[in-house]
């Protein structure tokens, strides 16, 4: 038996357990982990809370995390026992040891520690998929980031600087904006004191963005579209504030573009999977982007950490330690 948080009913922060629950030997084709450390995101309170719908419960929460191969089943070629991985697309991570399918997790390199791995691998993926795959960010992009000072928004800040794009973000505090400028955002609005979009405009000289990444969802919308220059795309891949209600599409005035992207589809194969995390291990490893861990909590402790992230106390990424 291993200690695993559950929930056996979607709600608050309440419905969190933490069960003693058996894992059976590894099935062909999956490995079994002991795990190091598991990342916290915004999914797993979408998930909690039955915004977004887990096909059976009780469920194991957490969608990435990292630690070391001490069982491998039958078919299982590319791992051995020993072996460092990491993964960011698999329900199951708030657990002391967890099987996975091996065609989900990649190779951790010696020089990334498990907590820093925990902390990157759905966010730093998340970031990847979208510069490189949502919409192609170059030099001159120009982009609104919104939650900059986020897991998520931090990795933006130094990925955008490193492609050479210029990057608005959007924060919360003037904490969360000096955080935000100093992880290379190019511009930071503060939303609780100024107008965004009246912001963007005058940044941009009337021109607007390129492109708006947009996680907060009711909140920031319709807002975001108006941010954007004509054939501009509004990208919504988040419902921290709660989801975007449905809307008249003649609000995508100007030939504006949307979407709604999700990491699972742009990792569906392990070849995409691997060659994903290996551009965001490169700019780790060349010291391009840096992971900030700002909270760390027990797994115990799992009920505080939901609640600070959700009331957005939180900064950087936060990983849970088994």
């Amino acid at each position: 038996m291993v200690r695993a948080i559950r929930i056996h009913c979607t709600g608050g922060p309440e419905v969190l357990c933490l069960d003693d629950v058996d894992v059976p030997p590894p099935a062909a084709g999956e490995v079994r982990i002991r795990q190091r450390a598991a990342g916290l995101n915004f999914i797993d309170i979408y998930q909690r809370s039955g915004l977004y719908k887990l096909s059976s419960l009780p469920a194991v929460l957490g969608m990435e995390g990292a630690g070391d191969i001490i069982a491998v089943g039958e078919y299982v070629t590319d791992f051995k026992v020993g072996d460092r991985v990491a993964y960011g697309t698999e329900l199951g991570g708030y657990a002391e040891e967890r099987n996975i399918r091996a065609d989900r997790l990649v190779p951790l390199p010696a020089a990334i520690s498990y907590e820093t791995a925990a902390a990157m691998m759905l966010q730093g993926m998340t970031v990847r998929y979208l510069f490189r795959d949502t919409y192609d960010v170059r030099p001159g992009t120009v982009m609104l980031f919104h939650a900059a000072a986020g897991g998520v928004g931090l990795i933006a800040c130094q990925w955008a600087k490193a492609l050479g794009a210029t990057m608005i973000g959007s924060v919360g505090s003037p904490e969360k904006a000096e955080l935000a400028r100093a992880h290379g955002c190019t511009h930071v609005i503060d939303y609780r004191r100024e107008n965004f979009v009246g912001r963007v405009r005058e940044i941009t000289g009337g021109k607007g963005c390129d492109v708006v990444y947009d996680s907060i969802g009711r909140d920031t919308f319709p807002a975001s579209l108006d941010c954007l220059k004509p054939k501009g795309l509004w990208v919504s891949f988040g419902n921290s504030s709660g989801p975007v209600p449905p809307f008249d599409l003649s609000l995508l005035k100007g030939s504006l573009f949307a979407t709604r992207p999700s990491l699972m589809p742009y990792t569906a194969t392990a070849e995409a999977l691997r060659s994903n995390a290996a551009d965001l291990f490169a700019h780790v490893a060349a010291g391009r982007i840096a992971i900030r861990v700002n909270q760390t909590y027990p797994l115990g402790d799992v009920v505080r950490a939901h609640r600070d992230l959700e009331s957005r106390k939180t900064t950087g990424s936060s990983i849970l330690i088994p």
